[in-house]
């Protein structure tokens, strides 16, 4: 067991010499973990089991070590090396032999987020303090609302770098020698697991905070529901300013209420309804926020309306729902209405998010692959009722059976893939036996997307929408959820290319 003292390296500038770190991962945020601390001066030992040649190549040239090999047993070299921190990747579940030899031992326990904290005073503001954080978590709508939220600050006048579980590791924000006002971190369930394991010394004290939504995911990573519930509650934790909440999420008002915050941290609800004195929602169409509004007690403060929204993209209820997150933490920093308004203006979604891939013969097609578990397809078949749902994945341990009962009134027919294509057809037959549900069987991935477009084609009607929304991940037949909407771009433009309007000929499941 490790007598290093851990408690004093909460600086940038303290003695991080000779600290032996293993680092469990070598993917863009295990090489900015590993780079970071042998830049620190500290002994870097990284396990993977294995490495693009780039990274394998970079590893020793900044000073670390890498062992390559399989990690489903403690190596040998990790024993040997007794280390003083381990430092973890997302992916490195509770249960992994690693993070459970390392527990055994008592050996502290980081994520590349504690890291970034302990260290944020790298580059600091003009008087002399390092960055406000504010923090993003939810089961859907993270990566547009950090988006949103950093797009806010900027047209604010602040310098704000979104991070995180948004592709770019928080360590490499930290060091970036421009320096920001703001951070926004997006915060995934995994993440804020391994914050959990954080010293006192070493919690963070984020200025705002926000848990979007709750629904079941991830829960053969965390065990249960339980356990992602408590994940995500620590986004809350030590907040200083205002904890922001679904009124329409009771889990995420209660996470607020059990949470130990700084004293005089406020709770700033948001919902599609009226604001109450301390909240953000939608009057007549009209966005608005009444919880920093000068005379709250009586007014609310214009940010943009419905029909403007609509004409970006950007009305769906979900997606509202995102911009009143996005508005709260930009105006708990001091945003103005307008520039909230005007970063609005300016903002596109990302790819493969409620997308609108193409309109032919009547028939839209909308590419919402990013929609990877039941929450997220929900809010996008309430977007789009009476769709041709394409649903089905790699479940990550959830049942669909809920969600395909609330749905099938609406549905015109479900074109179903994945490796679970089993479980979600028995669920339709259980559930939603009137509506048509039509099987992918698997085959070279290539193939996969060009047979749901025919199957899509030969059930939509003019007016119709022919809609992406897996509720499932996507690693089971593609690369990502990315490289899934991709392909199912392609496949539909290729399908309108070639004219095609012929009946895919197939019976449905539920007929046969």
């Amino acid at each position: 067991m490790s007598t290093r003292d851990l408690d004093g390296l909460t600086s940038w500038h303290a003695d991080w010499a000779g600290l032996r770190v293993a680092v469990l991962g070598l993917s863009m945020t295990g090489f900015s973990v590993a780079d970071t601390l042998t830049e620190l001066g500290a002994e870097v030992l990284v396990f993977s089991e294995s490495a693009s040649e780039e990274y394998s190549r970079l590893v020793p040239v900044i000073g670390a070590r890498l062992h390559l090999g399989a990690l489903d047993s403690v190596p040998a070299e990790l024993v040997e090396f007794a280390p003083d921190v381990v430092i973890a990747s997302p992916g490195f579940a509770p249960t992994h032999p690693l993070i459970v030899w390392t527990q055994q031992q008592s050996i502290a326990l980081w994520g590349d987020i504690e890291l970034a904290w302990r260290v944020r005073d790298k580059v600091v503001r003009e008087d002399g303090t390092p960055a406000e954080w504010v923090l993003i978590t939810g089961t859907n709508g993270k990566t547009t609302t950090t988006r949103m939220t950093a797009t806010m600050l900027v047209a604010g006048g602040l310098r704000a770098a979104p991070c995180g579980n948004i592709g770019v590791p928080v360590l490499d924000a930290v060091r970036d020698p421009a320096g920001f006002d703001v951070l926004v971190v997006e915060l995934s369930s995994h993440q804020l697991w391994y914050l959990g394991n954080s010293a006192p010394a070493a919690q963070m004290i984020p200025h705002a905070s926000v848990c979007l939504n709750l629904a079941d995911d991830h829960l053969v990573w965390h065990g249960s529901a339980e356990a992602y519930r408590a994940a995500k509650a620590l986004v809350y934790r030590n907040t200083k300013v205002a904890c922001i909440y679904n009124k329409a999420d009771l889990a995420t008002r209660e996470m607020v209420e059990e949470a130990d915050v700084i004293e005089g941290a406020r709770a700033i609800g948001f919902d599609l309804g009226i604001p109450g004195p301390s909240d953000f929602g939608v009057v007549e169409g009209i966005v608005v926020d009444r919880a920093f509004a000068a005379n709250r007690a009586t007014s609310a403060q214009e940010l943009t309306t419905v029909a403007e929204l609509a004409e970006r993209g950007l009305a769906a209820p979900h997606m509202v729902q995102n911009i009143l997150a996005a508005a709260a933490l930009a105006r708990s920093l001091g945003v103005e209405p307008s520039a909230i308004r005007e970063a609005l203006e300016g903002f596109r979604l990302d790819p493969h998010r409620i997308e609108v891939v193409a309109r032919s013969a009547g028939v839209t097609w909308v590419d919402d692959s990013k929609a990877t578990n039941p929450h997220a397809a929900r809010s996008s078949l309430q977007a789009f009722p009476g769709a041709v749902w394409v649903v089905g994945g790699d479940l990550k341990g959830v049942d669909l059976s809920g969600l395909i009962a609330e749905a099938a009134a609406a549905l015109r027919a479900a074109v179903v893939i994945g490796v679970a294509r089993s479980e979600v057809v028995a669920a339709f037959e259980r559930h939603a036996p009137m509506v048509p549900v039509f099987e992918v069987v698997p085959g070279e991935t290539e193939e996969v997307m060009t047979r749901v477009v025919e199957l899509a084609a030969g059930i939509a009607r003019d007016g119709d929408t022919v809609l992406l929304a897996p509720a499932a991940a996507s690693f089971d037949q593609f690369a990502s959820y990315e490289d899934r909407g991709h392909r199912f771009a392609e496949a539909v433009r290729d399908w309108i290319g070639r004219g095609s309007a012929h009946d895919a000929g197939d019976t449905p499941r539920s007929e046969r």
